[in-house]
This record gives structure tokens, C-alpha cells and sequence, in this order.
């Protein structure tokens, strides 16, 4: 399995609006792209794909922007990962339809490892990704006291 660039900077830009989510203030693109270092136009095409598959919502008029479509602890990462890859992102028609032995089992494993993943991911949430960057900083600023 393999993050890929596009659901990487998606999942920033969601920990960034995740961070905010308590404010309830909405967020701008520039204000996002500066903040988790995402090309603009990037991300505005990924702000987009995450609207339309429920995961934000956008705000119009001089303070909008961009937020949480719902509470940053009922958005599992793999609901992220779906939405940014697509839900067939991790299986392919093509490797089932092997006619040998050694590729049947080889491609069952790797069904295996997938279900595994997506398990692990959907079991994750943002907040918990917000959380553990939480975590992570504390034990930063302590390692260099």
C-alpha cells in the first residue's frame, strides 16, 4: 500500500481544518496552503473533491471558506482515503482474473493486506490524527529542553 501525494496533502489540509474545528471558524485556501505548505491550486481542486464527498463544507462571503463537514472524531481516514483515491482504489479486476495458481494466491494475500488496511484506516479518525501531532510535539519541545 502507498499514500499517495493526493490524499497526503488531502489529509493535511483536514488536520489543519481539524485544528480550527472548535473556533468554528472557516478557513481559507491561502490560509490552509501557507499553513501545510500545499500548492493553491492544488488544494483547491482537492477542497473540492473532499466537499463533494461530504467531508467539508465551504462558506461564502469575506469570512468564508472552508470546515469540517462533521465532528473531526467521526471521520474515520478511511472515509478520506475513498473519498480523495475512490472506493475500488485498492483492488483490481484485472489481478483476479489470473489463471494461474501462484497468481490466484498471490492476489488473495493481497486482498488480505488490503482489508487489513482499510480496517487500520477505518479505526483512525482525524482526530486522532490531531491527537497524535499533539503527542508528537509535546515529546519534541521536551527531547530539546
Amino acid at each position: 500500500m502507498e499514500l499517495s501525494c493526493k490524499t497526503e496533502y488531502a489529509l493535511l489540509a483536514l488536520l489543519e481544518l481539524t485544528n480550527h474545528y472548535s473556533s468554528g471558524e472557516p478557513l481559507q485556501i491561502r490560509q490552509i496552503a501557507a499553513e501545510q505548505n500545499i500548492p493553491d491550486r492544488y488544494l483547491e481542486q482537492l477542497l473540492a473533491t473532499l466537499r463533494r464527498g461530504g467531508l467539508v463544507r465551504s462558506q461564502r462571503g469575506a469570512k468564508g471558506g472552508y470546515v469540517l463537514a462533521r465532528e473531526p472524531w467521526k471521520i474515520s481516514l478511511l472515509e478520506v482515503v475513498n473519498c480523495i483515491e475512490g472506493q475500488d482504489a485498492q483492488t483490481t479486476d484485472a489481478r483476479r482474473d489470473t489463471k494461474t495458481v501462484e497468481g490466484m494466491v498471490i492476489w488473495e494475500v493481497w486482498q488480505e493486506a488490503g482489508q487489513a488496511a482499510d480496517a487500520v484506516l477505518q479505526k483512525q479518525t482525524l482526530q486522532d490524527l490531531a491527537d497524535k501531532r499533539e503527542a508528537r510535539r509535546r515529546l519534541d519541545i521536551m527531547y530539546y529542553i
